[in-house]
């Protein structure tokens, strides 16, 4: 399984789950479809972590999220 699909992946789970906060399962959301753009990869990439950016720095993240979405951020970063 390549970089991008574990991170679709990760975030299907995060979306799914309803104990994430609405405002990060919508942002899961449109980052997903931003990966799944037909662009090259590096741009895609680019574009999400620019997405997940703000939803890691939001302080009413639990601690928990906070750790799922920082763990996607690295599987970016590994792109």
């Amino acid at each position: 399984m390549d970089e991008l699909t574990q991170v679709i992946t990760a975030l299907k789970e995060l979306e799914e789950d309803t104990s994430t906060p609405k405002s990060v399962r919508l942002k899961a959301t449109s980052t997903i479809k931003l990966l799944a753009e037909e662009c090259e990869k590096s741009l895609k990439v680019s574009r999400a972590l620019q997405e997940l950016e703000t939803v890691t720095e939001d302080i009413n993240v639990q601690s928990y999220t906070r750790m799922q979405l920082l763990n996607i951020v690295s599987l970016l970063e590994g792109c």
